[in-house]
Order: C-alpha cells, then sequence, then structure tokens
C-alpha cells in the first residue's frame, strides 16, 4: 500500500506535510515481513542430523522482494537460545544506523524472548542484495536473499528476461555453529573448515549422499533468464560458471554494469552479482539437456592458508519433450583455484553502466585520503598456550589497530556522549611504513594490540581509501562498508605507489559496489562521499578475520539541515 496511507485519518494536507517531514516518496510503498530466529533440524552429508539456528525454520531464510523507494519492515522475533543481529547487507538505510545490526556497533543484540522491528529504506539500491546475522558466527545459517526491482514505470536497462532465479552460495559444517565459533575464539586458533560448499544450502552431486537433493532449475530452450548470485559464505570465494553458457554480468552490488560476457566470474564473500544467460545449448533430441552450474574455490593465499576445496553444484535442466535417456550433466572446467591472473582480468572488467539513467557520480577532488593496510597478525598467550602460530593468539588488523568488540554499543555510546566505549584516533596511515608485500617479513611485525579505534568523518566530506594488502597472512580480503557504496576507482599488485597508480584510476565508469576484494599483496583503491550521517562499521567479510579484529568503525557527523542529521533511536532498541 501507499506509505501515506499510514497517515490516512488524517485530512489530506497533513498527511502530506508528515510525508515530506519524514522524507517519504508518496509513491513509495510499504512492506512489513516476520523473522522467526528459531531452530529447526536440517539433515546433510549422509544423515549428518542437527539443529541450526534459522529465520522461520528455512535455511536458507526468506526472500525479501521490494522495489527501488520501497520501505520494509522486518519485526525479528528471537526465540531462539542465544542473542542475535540481523544486517541488511549493501543497503544504505540513510540516517538511520539503528537498523544496520552489527552486534555492538550499531546495535546490542536481540535476546532469546525479545523482539525488535528494523525499518529498511531502498533509496538508491536496485538489484540483488542479501541479508544475515551479523554475531558470532550465525551467518553461516541465518541469511536470505534481498531483490529490488525498478521503480514502477522503469524497467531493467536489459532485456526483459523470461524468468529468474536466486542461488545463494554459502557452507554446511556438521558441527554445531556455536560449537565451531566457542572453540576458535577460545584456543585462538583457526576455525575448523567446513564440510561441504552449497548452493541454495545443498552441497550437491559431488559430496556424499547430496544427489537427490541437489538444487534444480529448469529452463525453456531459446529464452532469456536473470540470475541473482549471493556469496553469502563465511571463509570462501568461488569461482561459478553455468556450464556450457556464457553468462554476462549486469549488475554488482544493486548496481547496474555495463553487460559484461565471460565463461565465468569470480565472487567475493559478501558480493553479489546479476547474471543474464541465454538457454541456447538444447538443439534437438541429441543435444544434452542438463548442465552443472558449479561453484568450485578460489584461493590465493601463501601456502599455510587452508580451505575447504569442495566443488558445489546445481543442476541446469532444459525442458523437453523428448525422453532422452538419463546422463551426466555437462560439466565446464573453471580456473585453477589459484589462479590469479583468472580471477584478477574477470574482475578488471567490470565496469558502471554510466547511462543517462543510471550516472556515475563521483567527485574528482578528495577531502580526506586514508592508506589502510590489511594484516593477518598474532598475540602472545601465557606460556604459549593458544593454537596459533607457535602458540600465539590469530589476530587480523588494520593499519596495525586489531579492532576489540566493545561490551555497549558504539552508536549508543556516540549519540548519547557515552565515554569510554570507543577511541577517534584511528591512523589515516599505517604507523611503520615496510615493504609490505615483501617475503621473509620480521617476526616483531605479526605482533598487534587490541583497541576499539575510531575514524570521525565531516558531513559530506569525500573519502578516498588505498587498501593495502600484506605479506602477513597475505590472502585476498574481501572489504565490506555499512550505510554506503563506494566506486572502485583502482586495482593492482605489489606495494601501492602513490606518484604512478593513481594515473591509472577510472573515474569515469568505475563499479559502484559495497564490497571490495583486495587481492593477495595487492592493493585497491575506493572513493566515497561521506553523506549518510551515523556510525558504520567496514570490516573484512571473511568472517573469522572480522572477529580476530579486521575491522573498523566510521562516525559520519551530522551535517547542518534536518536531513542531514541521525534520526533519534527508536523506542525498541534492544538494551545491553
Amino acid at each position: 500500500m501507499p506509505i501515506c496511507k499510514l497517515f490516512s485519518s488524517w485530512p489530506i494536507v497533513v498527511g502530506l506535510m508528515l510525508c515530506c517531514l519524514f522524507s517519504i516518496p508518496c509513491e513509495a510503498k510499504i512492506h512489513h515481513h516476520t523473522f522467526i530466529i528459531q531452530e529447526a533440524t536440517y539433515t546433510r552429508l549422509c544423515n549428518n542430523t542437527k539443529n541450526i539456528l534459522t529465520v522461520n525454520g528455512l535455511y536458507p531464510g526468506p526472500t525479501i522482494s521490494t522495489r527501488k523507494g520501497d520501505i520494509v519492515y522486518v519485526k525479528v522475533i528471537n526465540r531462539g537460545n542465544k542473542n542475535i543481529t540481523i544486517h541488511w547487507h549493501g543497503v544504505r538505510l540513510p540516517r538511520d544506523p539503528w537498523s544496520d545490526g552489527p552486534e555492538y556497533i550499531t546495535q546490542c543484540p536481540i535476546q532469546p524472548r525479545a523482539n525488535y522491528t528494523q525499518r529498511i529504506q531502498f533509496t538508491e539500491e536496485e538489484g540483488t542484495l542479501w541479508w544475515h546475522a551479523h554475531s558470532e558466527f550465525d551467518r553461516a545459517t541465518v541469511h536470505g536473499a534481498i531483490v529490488i526491482y525498478p521503480k514502477l514505470g522503469t524497467t531493467f536497462p536489459f532485456g526483459k528476461p523470461h524468468k529468474e532465479f536466486t542461488l545463494i552460495l554459502g557452507e554446511w559444517w556438521n558441527n554445531n555453529i556455536t560449537d565451531v565459533y566457542q572453540t576458535a575464539v577460545a584456543s585462538g586458533g583457526q576455525f575448523d573448515l567446513s564440510d561441504a560448499n552449497t548452493i541454495n544450502g545443498q552441497p550437491g552431486d559431488f559430496m556424499p549422499c547430496s544427489s537427490n537433493d541437489t538444487f534444480k532449475v529448469q529452463v525453456e530452450p531459446g529464452k532469456m533468464y536473470l540470475l541473482r548470485l549471493i556469496n553469502a559464505a563465511m571463509e570462501n570465494e568461488f569461482f561459478f560458471a553455468v556450464s556450457g553458457h556464457n553468462v554476462t554480468v549486469v549488475g554488482t552490488d544493486a548496481s547496474y554494469t555495463k553487460p559484461y560476457m565471460n565463461e565465468f566470474i569470480m565472487i567475493t564473500q559478501g558480493q553479489t552479482m546479476d547474471l543474464l544467460f541465454q538457454a541456447n545449448q538444447f538443439q534437438n533430441s541429441s543435444s544434452p539437456f542438463h548442465y552443472y552450474i558449479i561453484a568450485a574455490l578460489y584461493f590465493d593465499a601463501n601456502a599455510g592458508g587452508s580451505r575447504d576445496f569442495n566443488a558445489t553444484v546445481a543442476i541446469l535442466e532444459y525442458k523437453t519433450n523428448h525422453s532422452a535417456p538419463s546422463m551426466t550433466p555437462v560439466l565446464t572446467s573453471l580456473p585453477y583455484f589459484n589462479d590469479t591472473n583468472a580471477a584478477a582480468a574477470f574482475t578488471s572488467g567490470l565496469r558502471s553502466l554510466a547511462s543517462s539513467d543510471h550516472p556515475v557520480v563521483i567527485t574528482q577532488s578528495v577531502d580526506v585520503k586514508m592508506y589502510i593496510t590489511l594484516s593477518v597478525n598474532e598475540q602472545l598467550c601465557p606460556n604459549k598456550s593458544c593454537a596459533g602460530v607457535n602458540g600465539t593468539r590469530f589476530a587480523t588488523s588494520m593499519n596495525n589497530a586489531s579492532f576489540q568488540t566493545p561490551k555497549l554499543d558504539v552508536l549508543d555510546a556516540y549519540y548519547n556522549s557515552i565515554a569510554g566505549v570507543y577511541t577517534t584516533d584511528f591512523p589515516d596511515q599505517p604507523p611503520l611504513f615496510f615493504n609490505f608485500t615483501g617475503d621473509n617479513l620480521p617476526e616483531e611485525l605479526y605482533f598487534v594490540e587490541k583497541s576499539t579505534k575510531a575514524k570521525v568523518l565531516e558531513y559530506n566530506t569525500t573519502v578516498e581509501i588505498v587498501f593495502q594488502g600484506t605479506n602477513l597472512g597475505a590472502v585476498n580480503h574481501p572489504v565490506h562498508l555499512h550505510g554506503h557504496s563506494f566506486y572502485v576507482i583502482g586495482r593492482g599488485t605489489g606495494n601501492f605507489n602513490n606518484t604512478t597508480d593513481p594515473l591509472s584510476y577510472n573515474l569515469v565508469d568505475p563499479p559502484y559496489e559495497n564490497t571490495v576484494g583486495v587481492p593477495r599483496n595487492g592493493w585497491a583503491t575506493i572513493r566515497f562521499r561521506a553523506d549518510n550521517p551515523g556510525v558504520w562499521f567496514m570490516h573484512c567479510h571473511n568472517e573469522e578475520h572480522s572477529i580476530w579484529g579486521m575491522d573498523v568503525v566510521f562516525i559520519t557527523k551530522n551535517g547542518n539541515t534536518t536531513e542531514a542529521k541521525i534520526l533519534p533511536p527508536p523506542a525498541d532498541k534492544p538494551p545491553c
């Protein structure tokens, strides 16, 4: 219903005034959802049955469908046995960090038998996003898709697909997820690897006892389809392909791109992509009519790393009147798991649509420049009693600051001027410069201290960040920024050169994203405008890296007008 019907009992002039007061377009619609956090029993991998945390008993959880400009209210009811929060990944949430969700950053968690209603306003997003738990290790099973269609009266900037379907890439652990989290945190060691990778919660044909439940989609010969792809995995990046078919990228992170055709894609944790493909492989009765949809690990770490290497598949099935015998689906080979050239070549082809209806708005001048190093570190343990390297505890950092989650959320502390929760001294550059990507780095560089440092930004400033990967636990880092999307204006290998590398920046049609993969021993540059007042989290979307401290909080101060000030907190905000 139109949102102004909220004020239907008021005289029409007053109703319109209230719409304007709340900055709500009167053509917008309002939607209501109820998310019940509850345990449900699921079985995977040869009768490995366990209770998992779900929303409404579903794994993956329910899809939120809306249109650009609409508002969605989600009442989250916690009927589980632990605290939880929910985050709306990639949604701007103008002036409303209270609904954003990261635990102890913008809210205290929703306790068992409590509830919290979050308000999600879709202002600039159009395409595919997702929602997920943002507490402990719970997003392993608590996640789902968000589909944002164009406003009524507008349409896709590409031919209308015959149908669409959503695929969520994830992981399955035979062990209880809370146990996985608590064991790793207590020991200071690595998190247990998942037992399978999944597509829509199913491991697929290649894994034991999984063939009967492999996710399947049906297509009609000659039709065009839209595939909405989400990487919800905790630890894994993927090469992905629809065997026998090219895919055309038309969107990333709910922003349209120039059509970009390829045999495969690479997608980092947290990213979403909209892909078109033509169902053009079934020509006659002798043609294959089953094709594997496959996601296989991309992992560019040094020799010391480890991941779940199991490929996961779904099946694309052509609708046909022919009674063909059962046969093995066609399988396309993907690049080798550590083929950094293939990954870089794909990523370099992504470009914003940059059309009159979907323009690129990038400020040429910069107010704040930051150079942020990303490292996997260590902390000393008494008597070398931890399970990390040489008895240490694993930690991670940005600019040698390893984030320590506070006991009171940063947003509440900022809004109510509560001292002692965070400091405002996150540095614009690392405290020590060295050959960040060099081999055999001195051992003392690995050690780091915990802190809760934030970076304060003046309203409406333009921010440019160069993320520098280091050879301290070198691996691709998918960095996600809450409350904003940003332009990825540059990317390269080695140590960033402040003189020559900016000459290669794309300031014409760079991709507009909310999650950027910073290549192993390389760099990536983003640019955004800090025009969303509030407290916003930035972190690595490899979940163990975020838990270990590869995080920072941005605080964007209020502007001078009412429309540039943070909204007041909701009445049902969860207590600490």
